[in-house]
C-alpha cells in the first residue's frame, strides 16, 4: 500500500467514524520509571564523575591531569592488564560454551530433559554474586573442598597455592561462568527456538548434519543475540570487584588488592581519599565499555533493520 492510499484509507475511516486508536498510559507510566531511575543511577553518576575528573578537590578545574596522574600510578597498568586478560577468557569461554550448549539442547535432546537442563543450569545464576564467591572459596580450599582429590591431582595442595596470582584470571572465569551462564543459556535457546523449523528441515533435506546446520544458519540468524550477550558480558566483567575483593579477604593478603580497575578506583577513593582520581578511573572504564560495546555493534549489525 502506498503512502497515498494509506491516507485516503485513513481519512475514510475518519468520516465514518472509526475512532483513533490512543496509546494508554501504562506504556508512558513505565517508561517514565526507567527514565527517572536511569537519570538518577546512570546519566546524573556518570555526569557528576566526569565532573570530578576534570577537577581537584578544591573544584578547580585541571583538564586531563587527573587521568594523567592515575595513568603513572605504577597500579595501574597491572589492574587493567589483569581485567583485559580476565575479559579476553571470559567473553571466549562464555560464548563458546553457552551457545554450544544452547545448540546442542535445542536440537539434540527430547523437549523434557532439555528444560530440566535448563533449569539446573539457571539455578546458580539465583544465588548473590557474595554469596556465589563463598561457595568458591570453600571449593577452591583443599583443605574442605569435596574435589580436594582433583586439586591435589593437580598440584595444589593448599590455599596459597590454589590463589597464586596466574590462577586468579582462570578463578574468576570459572566464578563467573557457574552465575552468569545459565541465564545465558536460557537466553540463546529461546533465540534459537525462533528459527522457523521450514529453515531447518531445508538444511536436513540439502544433507547438512547438525554441526553444519549449527554452524551456517543456526549460529549465523542469532549473531545478534549474541553480540547482545558479548557487550553485558564485556560491560559486567569491566565492573569486577565483589570477587577479588572477597578473595584478598579470605586469602590475609596473597591477592593483590588493586587486581581490578574498580579495586584501583576504590582504594584511590576510601583510603587515599582522592575521589578525583577514582572517578579518572571510572571515566577509562566507560570509554572502554563504550568502545567495546560499539565494535561489537559494528561487527554484529546488531541493529540492522531487515528491509521488507
Amino acid at each position: 500500500m502506498t503512502l497515498l492510499e494509506s491516507r485516503r484509507v485513513t481519512a475514510t475511516a475518519r468520516r465514518r467514524g472509526v475512532p483513533r486508536r490512543r496509546g494508554g498510559l501504562a506504556g508512558y507510566f513505565f517508561v517514565g520509571g526507567y527514565a527517572v531511575l536511569l537519570l538518577a543511577f546512570g546519566v546524573f553518576p556518570t555526569v557528576y564523575a566526569f565532573y570530578l575528573s576534570l577537577t581537584n578537590d578544591r573544584g578547580q578545574f585541571t583538564g586531563i591531569n587527573q587521568f594523567v596522574k592515575v595513568a603513572q600510578d605504577y597500579r595501574f597498568v597491572p589492574a587493567f592488564t589483569d581485567m583485559l586478560l580476565y575479559l579476553a577468557m571470559w567473553l571466549v569461554v562464555l560464548v563458546g560454551l553457552t551457545v554450544l550448549v544452547a545448540v546442542v539442547l535445542r536440537g539434540r535432546m527430547r523437549p523434557g530433559l532439555s528444560a530440566l537442563f535448563r533449569f539446573l543450569f539457571y539455578i546458580p545464576g539465583a544465588l548473590a554474586g557474595v554469596a556465589s564467591v563463598l561457595v568458591w572459596l570453600f571449593m577452591l580450599d583443599p583443605a574442605v573442598s569435596p574435589v580436594s582429590w582433583l586439586l591435589d591431582s593437580l598440584g595444589f595442595h593448599s590455599f596459597a597455592a590454589v590463589l597464586t596470582p596466574g590462577n586468579l584470571p582462570v578463578i574468576f572465569v570459572l566464578i563467573a561462568f557457574w552465575t552468569g551462564a545459565g541465564g545465558w543459556i536460557v537466553v540463546m535457546y529461546g533465540a534459537l527456538n525462533n528459527i522457523p523449523d521450514e529453515v531447518l528441515e531445508a538444511a536436513r533435506m540439502d544433507g547438512a548434519g547438525p554441526w553444519k546446520t549449527a554452524w551456517h544458519i543456526q549460529i549465523p540468524m542469532i549473531r545478534q543475540w549474541i553480540a547482545y550477550m558479548a557487550i553485558l558480558a564485556f560491560a559486567a566483567g569491566t565492573q569486577l570487584f565483589v570477587e577479588p575483593q572477597l578473595l584478598q579477604t579470605a586469602s590475609l593478603g596473597r591477592v593483590t588488592p588493586t587486581w581490578s580497575p574498580n579495586q584501583l578506583a576504590y582504594v584511590f577513593a576510601f583510603q587515599q581519599g582522592d575521589f578525583n582520581g577514582a572517578a579518572a578511573i571510572s571515566v577509562f572504564l566507560l570509554a572502554l565499555g563504550l568502545i567495546g560495546a560499539g565494535l561489537l555493534v559494528r561487527r554484529s549489525d546488531m541493529f540492522k533493520v531487515d528491509e521488507t
